[in-house]
């Protein structure tokens, strides 16, 4: 019987260890983590914070199905070292636990830029179901919030508080919001719809310091404007979690190295999600995680799976606002690009040798898994102008 253990509870491990499950009916499962619960949708704790679901609403799954799967579920226990020759995973506790193949899947943590005073009370990231316990206690009485990155988890994090009524200003060091989703046009677009929500921008702006006594209370930029801050959230993006790589020898750059089967340099030890780097690409993806939990799960169990990378593409709701891209959004303008736009809509499909490299839809999404079927089909795009113009 074979012992798996699998590192982090997230969609990657929690994916892997269900289709484990499916080809090993017999084998030992174990998930670890060092967080209080379950899987959760890591990507809905914002909904958690603006108080449009609880916390019990994140949580995807409950007690009954790792008991029905007989999969063994570790919360509040962190693996902090091992002995790859002897297969045996060493816990924060002192326990030993063996091991005959080992999935790492321990996701990713914020990235705090060297920020003078980013350590002071009041000051947030946001990756954890703690975090957004912690986020919510302290705007209970928080009026002015700073939100220091426009990217796509800063401008929610930012909403969630904009709905329990504070003032947010959000910060961002490139001239435009969503840099990786949107061009310069889409943007724009998005900033005066958010702005007549109520959310006030600095773009092209750097934090210089986060001031307070024992708290945050004021937030001052480079070139030297002051914005009033009792509450500080950084949104500056994520770093994989490779403390485990050196007590396992794994290959590392910016994320732990893996081939198409997801396996890292050890035979014996797979990765996958965050944490997980294939062909130079750390995905840091719910998509991408998904995939590779997938086929990390069935390789483990003994099938032949292969991964081939994933579509970089974002498909969600900012601010209440649909929004989907993919590929290259050519910011810089060099391809040729088709674009549709009508009042809060707008739609840019990037062009290349007449195939399909990137597109950008803005409140109309409607026709996005086509656009991105015929990229990956790299068909022509003779057919493009009746899917913009629906």
């Amino acid at each position: 019987m074979k012992r798996y253990v699998i590192i982090g509870n997230g969609v990657a491990g929690t994916t892997a260890a269900e289709n484990i499950r499916k080809h090993d009916r017999d084998g030992s499962i174990t998930v670890l983590t060092d967080e209080d619960t379950p899987f959760y949708y890591r990507i809905r704790l914002n909904e958690m914070i603006s108080g449009d679901i609880t916390e019990k609403d994140l949580i995807a799954r409950k007690t009954e199905w790792y008991e029905s799967e007989k999969i063994g579920m570790e919360t509040n226990r962190r693996a902090t070292g091992a002995d790859p020759e002897r297969k045996i995973l060493l816990a924060q506790d002192g326990q030993q636990l063996p091991y005959d193949i080992l999935l790492i899947a321990t996701g990713s943590h914020s990235f705090v830029p060297p920020i003078k005073g980013a350590d002071k009370r009041g000051v947030f990231t946001l990756r954890s179901i703690q975090d957004a316990r912690d986020i919510s206690a302290w705007a209970q009485t928080a009026e002015e919030v700073v939100v220091i990155g426009g990217g796509l988890l800063g401008l929610e994090s930012g909403n969630a508080l904009r709905k329990l009524g504070k003032k947010v200003t959000v910060v961002e060091f490139f001239p435009r919001l969503l840099p990786r989703q949107l061009d310069t046009d889409g943007a724009r677009r998005l900033q005066g719809i958010m702005e007549e929500m109520g959310f006030t921008f600095r773009l092209g702006a750097k934090t210089r310091e986060i001031t307070g006594e024992e708290k945050a209370s004021e937030v001052r930029l480079e070139g030297g404007e002051t914005l009033a801050a009792d509450m500080v959230v950084i949104s500056a993006g994520v770093r994989p979690n490779l403390e485990l790589a050196e007590p396992l020898a794994l290959e590392k750059d910016k994320g732990i190295k893996v081939d198409d089967h997801m396996r890292t340099n050890r035979p014996d030890v797979f990765a996958a999600g965050d944490v997980a780097e294939f062909k130079g690409i750390p995905y840091g993806i719910w998509p991408a995680a998904m995939e590779q939990g997938k086929i990390a799960g069935v390789n483990m169990a003994g099938g032949d799976l292969t991964y081939s990378g994933t579509t970089m593409s974002t498909t969600l709701k900012v601010v209440g606002i649909d929004l989907a891209s993919a590929g290259d959004i050519d910011a810089e303008n060099k391809f040729e690009s088709r674009v549709f736009t009508d009042g809060r809509t707008y739609k840019k499909i990037i062009i290349d040798d007449k195939r399909i490299v990137g597109c950008i839809m803005l409140g109309d999404t409607k026709e996005f898994s086509r656009i991105t079927k015929m990229m990956s089909e790299e068909r022509d795009v003779s057919e493009l102008n009746k899917l913009l113009h629906k």
